[in-house]
C-alpha cells in the first residue's frame, strides 16, 4: 500500500490563527485538491489526521467540521479521486489526549486502520507539531512552505526533513518517482 498522510490547515486549505470556523472559512489552497486527486488516481492512499481543538474551544460543532471534510471529499472527487481516512482531534492543548499533534495517536489510528506500518510513510505538515509526530512513529517528515510552514522553517526542522513548496510539488514528485 502507497500510504501519504497530510496534515489538513496549511497543508490542503488555507491556515487561520483565529481557526477555520465554517465551510466559508475552508478555502483550498490552490492546487492540493488537484494534488490529492492525483496522488489517489496513481494509486496513492492520501489519509489527513488534523487537530481540531477548535472544537473543544466552542468555536464550532462537530457537524462544521464534517461537513468541511465531506466538501474536500466531494471537491476531490469531482476530479476522479479520493481521499482516505480523516482523523482528528477535537481535544485543547491541555486535555492530556494522545491524538493531539505533536503526539502520534492520530497517525497510529490511521495505521492501525489500514494494517500499515508507519515506517519511512510521509506525513505532510506545516509546523514543528506536525514533524514531531512523524518522527515520534518513525514516520518521513515532509514540510510545506505553505501555511505556517516558512516559520517552521526558519525556527528549524529535525535532520532528515523533506521540505517542497506545497502538496501540489509533492504529488509531481511522488507520482514521478
Amino acid at each position: 500500500m502507497k500510504l501519504l498522510i497530510l496534515d489538513r490547515d496549511g497543508v490542503i486549505n488555507q491556515d487561520s490563527d483565529a481557526y477555520i470556523k465554517s465551510l466559508e472559512e475552508w478555502i483550498p489552497i490552490p492546487g492540493s485538491i488537484e494534488a490529492i486527486a492525483q496522488l489517489s488516481q496513481a494509486g496513492w492512499t492520501v489519509a489527513v489526521a488534523t487537530n481540531q481543538s477548535g472544537i473543544a474551544r466552542g468555536y464550532y460543532p462537530l457537524a462544521t467540521l464534517d461537513a468541511m471534510h465531506a466538501r474536500l471529499r466531494e471537491l476531490v472527487g469531482e476530479l476522479g479521486g479520493e481521499v482516505g481516512l480523516i482523523v482528528h482531534c477535537p481535544h485543547g492543548p491541555d486535555d492530556g489526549c494522545d491524538c493531539r499533534k505533536p503526539k502520534p495517536g492520530m497517525l497510529q489510528q490511521i495505521a492501525a486502520h489500514y494494517g500499515a506500518q508507519l515506517h519511512g510513510v510521509w506525513f505532510v505538515g506545516d509546523s514543528s507539531g506536525d514533524l514531531e509526530a512523524a518522527r515520534a512513529v518513525d514516520a518521513q517528515p515532509v514540510l510545506v512552505r505553505t501555511g505556517k510552514g516558512e516559520k517552521t522553517l526558519a525556527k528549524g526542522v529535525p535532520a532528515g526533513t523533506l521540505i517542497f513548496d506545497d502538496l501540489a510539488a509533492i504529488a509531481r514528485e511522488l507520482i514521478h518517482k
